[in-house]
């Protein structure tokens, strides 16, 4: 059965790092686009950025661009959400998903397989 399996959350200052993996198994994602959503207390879960299956193309939301960067080793069967000068306001449960089609990236009804979520805690 595929599987998703998000790690490298937790609490961190603000100004710190944190790289997020997400690994496969059960079945190969490459041919997949992927992205990353997160979802805080009372909200509801939002896009954070996504990455074609070839890895040529890339998408952020406004509030992320310019600090997250998504990468993917498709040998490995994992992607990744560098997050690099955090904010208080960065604080969620972080998902990675399996988009399916070719819908757009920002709309969570159009990805298939998530994973568990891996929580992001960022103190100011």
């Amino acid at each position: 059965q595929a599987q998703l399996v998000e790690s490298g959350g937790g609490s961190v200052q603000a100004g710190d790092s944190l790289r997020l993996s997400c690994a496969a198994s059960g079945r190969t994602f490459s041919a997949y686009d992927m992205g990353w959503f997160r979802q805080a207390p009372g909200k509801e879960r939002v896009f954070v950025g996504g990455m074609s299956y070839s890895g040529t193309r890339t998408y952020y939301a406004d509030s992320v661009k310019g600090r997250f960067t998504i990468s993917r080793d498709t040998a490995k069967n994992t992607v990744h959400l560098q997050m690099n000068s955090l904010k208080p306001e960065d604080t969620a449960v972080y998902y990675c998903a399996v988009k399916l089609g070719m819908q757009v990236y920002s709309d969570p009804g159009n990805y298939g397989y998530w994973g568990q979520g891996t929580q992001v805690t960022v103190s100011s």
